[in-house]
């Protein structure tokens, strides 16, 4: 992501940094972005998205957090995580898992059937291994 690979959308309700982040997570699903690959500088995103660069460093920061990025001087922010890095460490799955659950829930509140859901799940990620 030496260019400005993803969209962000200032009217969405999803703040901006959650939206970069959430952008740049499914780069990494889908093979967009590759353990390695350098992503854009938060100044030239901030300037790209007519954004305070302080936005972009909190997306950066949840992305570091979740430890699928890391960030140094001489090579800026890239990729140290991507889908073909094998099982993540032990704690992700459980700190994902109350998460998922939550989703599950809310699908299952509205009515949605367990079938239904699986049935979203495999469609959804069956599309992170269609690359357009």
């Amino acid at each position: 992501m030496t260019g400005v690979d993803v969209f962000l959308d200032p009217c969405a309700s999803v703040p901006l940094y959650q939206q970069l982040r959430d952008r740049i997570v499914e780069g990494i699903a889908t093979g967009q972005f590759s353990q390695g690959e350098g992503l854009a500088s938060v100044r030239r995103l901030g300037v790209a998205f007519g954004v305070n660069p302080a936005t972009i460093s909190k997306g950066y920061d949840l992305l570091r957090s979740e430890g699928l990025v890391a960030t140094n001087a001489k090579s800026g922010t890239y990729v140290i995580r991507d889908r073909n890095s094998g099982p993540p460490g032990e704690t992700y799955a459980a700190d994902w898992r109350p998460r998922l659950r939550v989703l599950l829930a809310e699908a299952r509140a509205q009515g949605m059937t367990a079938d239904q859901v699986q049935d979203m799940c495999r469609d959804i990620l069956d599309s992170f291994d269609e690359r357009p």
